[in-house]
């Protein structure tokens, strides 16, 4: 799954984004709310995470605006506070759920895959391919009717590619939403991943990834 994380606090920030990735999740940290916004308006995310103080707009004006948009992404709430009011405000204008800080990250990660699930969204449905198919709640990976064992990265690196079939990412762009580290041109993890991914998937499973000579890796684009 895809998150976003607005958090202005650096420190707790990377703490989520590093307990989040090592449970397979793909993160987008942000640390300003009008910039939140605008990515939570134009990018798809499978749930945002979302302090409530930051600067620009604070967290509630932005769960606001995206509810009165009809954006009903599953979104929790971050506090430092323990006001039942805040808290009550929150839910009423369709916040998903809360935490207050401070927080066990393996708590987040749980309360994330619990709003996915309830709430119906993107997270919930098959991504398909070919003969292969993903359940990114349930993390099962099939070709055909065979079970796929992957590790969580080979499975971040599938998911990753699969929800935009057709569309050409460098080597680079996978390094940053798959490792969340940027891209050194010397390593070759991406190709080295890729292989091992080709490797499980058997023959005809394995076509589901295509290599673009020269730019980077792709989802075939006839994704049914």
């Amino acid at each position: 799954m895809k998150i976003l994380v607005v958090e202005d606090d650096p420190k707790l920030s990377g703490f989520i984004q590093k307990g989040l990735a090592a449970e397979g999740l793909i993160v987008d940290l942000c640390s300003d709310g009008d910039e939140g916004y605008v990515l939570a308006t134009t990018l798809d995310y499978d749930a945002i995470v979302l302090d409530i103080m930051l600067p620009g707009r604070d967290g509630l004006s932005i769960l606001r605006n995206l509810r009165d948009k009809s954006i009903d992404t599953p979104l929790i709430l971050l506090t430092a506070r323990s006001s039942l009011n805040e808290r009550l405000d929150g839910l009423k204008l369709g916040a998903d759920d809360y935490l207050t800080k401070p927080f066990y990250v393996e708590e987040l990660a749980a309360r994330i895959h619990a709003v996915t699930r309830r709430g119906g969204s993107q997270a919930l449905s098959l991504l398909s391919n070919g003969s292969v198919s993903i359940n990114p709640v349930t993390r099962e990976v099939r070709n055909g009717e065979e079970l796929v064992e992957l590790s969580a990265r080979e499975f971040s690196l599938l998911a990753f590619l699969m929800r935009s079939p057709g569309r050409v990412f460098s080597r680079a762009q996978i390094c940053e939403h798959v490792w969340q580290y940027h891209f050194d041109p010397s390593t070759n993890i991406v190709d080295v991943y890729v292989q091992k991914l080709r490797k499980k998937l058997g023959e005809e499973g394995s076509a589901v990834i295509e290599t673009v000579r020269g730019v980077g890796y792709r989802a075939r684009g006839d994704e049914r």
